[in-house]
Order: structure tokens, then sequence, then C-alpha cells
């Protein structure tokens, strides 16, 4: 799904659910909100919830060894940070049926 379709599935379900006549462009204003809400509170550590789905953390990496997959070369992977997505137990229990 990508961003037109996710803003014409989520405006659906705003009008169906909520009786809100928005239009595609306060959705797509609404999403671009909350998107730099998140990566705001990502970038400062922190971790967003998303109810119904889970959350999203910040996970500090370790330092590695790799190796590039076309010369077969090691190399050396700095430690870092990475977003992670951790699913909620509604989530969980959809897929496990």
């Amino acid at each position: 799904m990508d961003k037109s379709e996710f803003i014409k599935q989520a405006l659906k379900t705003v009008r169906e659910k909520h009786s809100r006549n928005l239009n595609a462009t306060d959705m797509e204003k609404a999403l671009q909100s909350f998107c730099s809400v998140a990566a705001a509170e990502l970038l400062a550590g922190g971790e967003v919830s998303l109810p119904g789905l889970g959350k999203l953390k910040v996970k500090e990496t370790n330092a590695r060894t790799g190796r590039n997959p076309r010369t077969g070369e090691r190399i050396d992977i700095p430690a870092g940070r990475k977003v992670v997505f951790t699913p909620g137990k509604e989530l969980k229990g959809a897929f496990r049926g």
C-alpha cells in the first residue's frame, strides 16, 4: 500500500466510522503531522505507541564485523541506532488465529 492508497483508506474509515467529512488534503496533512511528531520523538530516543498495532522504539546496535556480498571483503560496521516495531497483543493475536 502506497501513501495515496493509505490516505484513501484512512479517509474512507474516518467518514464511515466517525461521520467526519474530511478531504484528502486534510488527511494528508494529518499523516504528515503524525510522521513529523513520531520522527521527532524517535530521534529524541523515545517511543511511539500506536494503539491497536504496537510500538515504534529506538534500539541500540553493537559494532560488528560484516562482509561485502560482492567482494567477500570483511568490513567493520559501527555501533548505531535503528527503529524497531514491536507488535501489540491485539496484532499478535490476529496472526495466530
